[in-house]
């Protein structure tokens, strides 16, 4: 089983004149099972961390581990087959086609792996069912609500039993009902099969699950949730 080290990554932008610190000097170690939620105002640098994770952006300096592999120093072709096989990568924004049902977006990354349709469509029901989605499976996007939108994208992300999950505000589109059963799963795949998980949220409901907390801001990085969000996300 791997873990998720970063060790003093640095990720900063520069526009125009100005210089954005959206990680500066971050250090975080993620066990296997175990999930962290991140907690941070909106630019604080949170998906910038997600993105060094998932191996979309080499950091400045510092490094991003994800067991034996140096994250940062894959070639582009590596970094695809890692994001492939080893994440299951949860966007805010879904990423769904449009062109395909809510079951054959869940098949993506297992016909990417070269399983034929038939056989991926197999595996991938289950999870629909799983997110309550089994009676929705041949409904396109357009024909789905944001919340169930936001369900298959989660599907599609751990249909491949990926050996790291990382999620940017997977719950932002659901009810509360909804928000606690899917936290509950994300923490139940990653206690289960020992994987480490890293959750961007600003929900609160998601401390009850999470095995750390902790708060970027500015780009720096502290453990718990600090009073101004803890507040906000009451």
């Amino acid at each position: 089983m791997s873990a998720l080290e970063l060790r003093e990554v640095v990720k900063h932008y520069r526009t125009g004149r100005e210089l954005i610190r959206a990680v500066d000097g971050v250090s975080l170690a993620i066990a296997p099972g175990e999930l962290i939620a991140l907690f941070g105002p909106s630019g604080s640098g949170k998906t910038t961390l997600l993105l060094l994770a998932t191996g979309l952006l080499a950091p400045d300096s510092g490094t991003v581990r994800f067991g034996e592999k140096d994250v940062g120093r894959f070639s582009e072709r590596e970094s695809a087959r890692y994001r492939l096989r080893d994440v299951g990568f949860i966007f805010q924004s879904f990423h769904l086609a449009g062109g395909a049902s809510a079951l054959d977006n869940v098949t993506t990354k297992l016909v990417g792996e070269g399983l034929t349709l038939r056989d991926a469509r197999k595996l991938a029901r289950p999870w629909l069912d799983r997110i309550g989605l089994g009676d929705r499976a041949e409904h396109m996007p357009s024909q789905l609500s944001m919340g169930e939108r936001q369900r298959v994208a989660i599907a599609r992300a751990l249909v491949n039993c990926p050996r790291l999950l990382l999620a940017d505000e997977p719950t932002g589109n659901l009810d509360s009902k909804r928000t606690r059963e899917t936290i509950a799963l994300l923490s139940d795949v990653c206690h289960t099969r020992g994987i480490p998980g890293l959750l961007v949220t600003h929900d609160a409901a998601t401390i009850a699950f999470a095995d750390g907390v902790y708060t970027l801001r500015d780009g720096r990085l502290t453990h718990g949730l600090d009073s101004e969000l803890a507040a906000a996300s009451l």
